[in-house]
C-alpha cells in the first residue's frame, strides 16, 4: 500500500511501503517524519504517473485476463519439460540401452531449458512475449516433429535439447512479462504463473498415458508437433499489447531507489541472486530428483517414490500461492528468506524419518515449503533491478536455479556412490541451502538498514 504527500511545490510523492500503513496528506517533510519501518523508498512521481498503479494499467480487469491466457500457455509450453519423462521407459526400451543412456535426452532438456530462459528472456525485453512465444512455439514443434523421427538415442537427445530450448518461454520469460502488469498484486500473479510449470506436470503426463500405450511415443510426439502451433500461437496474439511507458518508468524508478539502498550495483545484485539461486536449487534438488530411488533403496519400491514425488509437486503448487499473497505484503527478499529457511527446516527431517507414513509427511511439508523459492527470485528482480531488463535478468536467475538443480542432482548420485547412503547428501543439500540464506540475509539487512532513508528517483 502506498501514500502520498505533496510538496510547496506541487509534485506528488509517494511513499511505498509492502505493508499498510496510514494515509497521511501535506507536506513532504511530514512523510518523511512519519518513517514507516517497512517503506522502501520516498520517490518523485509525475501526476500521471502517481496515480498509475490504481489506474486502468496495472492490476486492472485486464491484466488478470492476461494473467489467465499466461497460465494457459504456461501449462502448455511446458509440456516439453514432461513429455521425456514420460517417454523414457518406452524410450530405452526401443533403442536397448541403459538407463544411464536413457536420462541423456532429459539432461539435454535442461540444458536447453535452462539457456532458454535466459536467451527468450533477452528477446521479450526487446521484441515482446508475442514473438517469443511464436517463435518458441514453431521451435517446439520442429523439435517434437524431428524426435518423432530420430533413428538414435543422441539424435534424440539433441531435439530434446532444442524442445528444451523453446519450452523455456512458459517459464522465466512468462513470469517476467506478467510482472509489468501488476503492482499491488504482483506476487499472486507471479505465483499463478509460475504454477503453470507445476500444473503441466500433473496434467500432461495422463493426456499423454493413452496415446503412449496405443500408438507409441512417437505418435506422441507428432500429436506434440502440433500442439504449439495450433494452440500456443493463437493465445500469444491474445498478449500482443505491450505495457505503457509510464509504467516501466515507474518501475524503473523504484527498482533504482531500491537498488541505492543496498548499496549494490544491479549486476552484483543479479550474480548474488544467481549464487542464491544455485544454493538453493542443489538443496531443493536432493529429494525431487532422488526421491524415488532412495524409496527404492529403502525397499518401498519406485511407486512408493513417485507418489511421494507427486505429493511435493502439489505441495508446490499450493505453497507457490501462498506465497505469492505473502510476497504482497512483505516482499520478494524476506517471503525468499521464508521459504528457504522453512526447505532447510524440511530438509534435516529427512535425516532422523525413514519410515514409510513419516516420508510421506516430510515430502509434503517439502513441497509445501520450497514451492515458492524460485518465483520469489522473479519479484526481487522486479523490485531492485531495471524493469526494461526483467526479462533478461528474470532469465538468468531461473537459468541459475536450473543449473542448481542439474548440479545438486548429479552431486548428490555422486555422494551417494562414494558413501552408500543419502544421509551424507541431504547434509550436503542443507550446507548450500544456508548458503542461500546467507545471501539473502545480507541483502534484507542491506535493505534495512537504509529503508527509513528517503531516496530520490
Amino acid at each position: 500500500m502506498s501514500s502520498s504527500a505533496v510538496d510547496r511545490a506541487g509534485k506528488q510523492y509517494r511513499c511505498e511501503s509492502r505493508v499498510a500503513i496510514s494515509n497521511r496528506t501535506g507536506s513532504l517533510e511530514d512523510c518523511r517524519a512519519a518513517r514507516c519501518a517497512f517503506a522502501y523508498t520516498i520517490i518523485i512521481l509525475p501526476h500521471n504517473v502517481a496515480g498509475m498503479s490504481e489506474s486502468e494499467t496495472l492490476d486492472s480487469r485486464y491484466s488478470w485476463t492476461r494473467l489467465g491466457i499466461t497460465l494457459a500457455i504456461a501449462v502448455l509450453g511446458n509440456v516439453g519439460m514432461w513429455s521425456i519423462i514420460v517417454i523414457m521407459p518406452a524410450v530405452q526400451a526401443e533403442f536397448a540401452v541403459a538407463r544411464a543412456d536413457a536420462s541423456l535426452p532429459y539432461t539435454l532438456t535442461m540444458i536447453g531449458f535452462a539457456l532458454g530462459n535466459l536467451v527468450i528472456g533477452r528477446a521479450v525485453d526487446r521484441f515482446g512475449v508475442t514473438i517469443a512465444l511464436i517463435g518458441s512455439a514453431l521451435t517446439m514443434a520442429a523439435g517434437f516433429g524431428l524426435a518423432a523421427v530420430s533413428g538414435s538415442i543422441v539424435a534424440l537427445s539433441v531435439m530434446q535439447f532444442v524442445i528444451g530450448f523453446g519450452t523455456a518461454v512458459g517459464f522465466g520469460p512468462l513470469i517476467a512479462d506478467i510482472s509489468h502488469w501488476f503492482y499491488r498484486r504482483r506476487g499472486i500473479a507471479v505465483a499463478i504463473a509460475a504454477s503453470g510449470n507445476y500444473l503441466s506436470g500433473a496434467i500432461w503426463p495422463l493426456l499423454l498415458s493413452g496415446v503412449l500405450s496405443e500408438h507409441g511415443w512417437r505418435t506422441a510426439y507428432l500429436v506434440l508437433a502440433v500442439v504449439p502451433v495450433v494452440l500456443i500461437i493463437p493465445l500469444s496474439l491474445l498478449l500482443r499489447t505491450r505495457v505503457p511507458e509510464e509504467a516501466t518508468a515507474h518501475a524503473n524508478r523504484m527498482s533504482l531507489s531500491n537498488a541505492r539502498s543496498v548499496r549494490f550495483s544491479p549486476t552484483a545484485l543479479q550474480w548474488m541472486l544467481g549464487l542464491a539461486g544455485i544454493g538453493c536449487c542443489v538443496a531443493m534438488s536432493m529429494p525431487q530428483v532422488h526421491i524415488v530411488s532412495y524409496c527404492a533403496d529403502l525397499g518401498y519400491g519406485p511407486t512408493v517414490g513417485a507418489e511421494m514425488l507427486s505429493l511435493m509437486l502439489m505441495g508446490g503448487v499450493v505453497s507457490r500461492l501462498i506465497s505469492g499473497l505473502v510476497a504482497d505484503r512483505l516482499g520478494g527478499v524476506i517471503t525468499l528468506l521464508i521459504g528457504s529457511t522453512l526447505q532447510c527446516i524440511a530438509l534435516f527431517l529427512y535425516l532422523p524419518f525413514d519410515g514409510l507414513a513419516p516420508l510421506y509427511i516430510v515430502s509434503l511439508i517439502f513441497g509445501l515449503s520450497q514451492g515458492g523459492i524460485v518465483p520469489s527470485y522473479a519479484l526481487v528482480v522486479r523490485e531492485y533491478l531495471p524493469a526494461k531488463e526483467a526479462g533478461a535478468r528474470v532469465g538468468f536467475v531461473i537459468m541459475a536455479t536450473i543449473v542448481g538443480m542439474a548440479l545438486g542432482g548429479w552431486m548428490s548420485g555422486w555422494i551417494y556412490d562414494l558413501t552408500g547412503s543419502y544421509q551424507a547428501a541431504f547434509l550436503n543439500g542443507i550446507a548450500w541451502n544456508f548458503l542461500n540464506i546467507g545471501i539473502m540475509v545480507m541483502i534484507l539487512l542491506k535493505s534495512r538498514a537504509r529503508r527509513g532513508d528517503a531516496v530520490p528517483a
